[in-house]
């Protein structure tokens, strides 16, 4: 059976597996103390909004490789959150290994994604 193409940024599987980082995150985070209202927890949400954020901007653009520009820019974002869950872990704040296998999951699918759009045409 064969894909119909993406309609909309939430038909991509990437941007889906994205927004649910997010949401977990977002979980994770509310339990932070009450000090790091304004430090971490603000700095991990704004990094892992821009995942899916930088996945639906890409999606309206319409050349291949200004798409895959917003991409790398998820991927960074991605990067940087994967950082504040190591640091939250570190500082016990709070461990969900469930949030690391799923950034490890929307760093893989991000990855094909841009290999797809920067291959050549077929």
């Amino acid at each position: 059976m064969e894909r119909q193409p993406a309609k909309t940024f939430r038909d991509l599987t990437v941007w889906q597996k994205a927004h649910s980082l997010v949401l977990g995150v977002y979980r994770l985070s509310s339990r932070f103390p009450p000090h790091e209202t304004y430090g971490l927890s603000a700095q991990m949400r704004r990094a892992a909004v821009s995942v899916p954020a930088n996945i639906a901007e890409g999606f309206k653009r319409r050349g291949r490789v200004d798409k895959a520009r917003h991409m790398n820019i998820a991927e960074s974002s991605l990067e940087e959150t994967r950082y504040y869950l190591l640091l939250a872990k570190d500082l016990s704040y709070g461990d969900e290994p469930s949030l690391a296998a799923d950034a490890e999951e929307v760093a893989r699918l991000l990855a094909a994604y841009s290999r797809t759009l920067l291959s050549p045409a077929s």
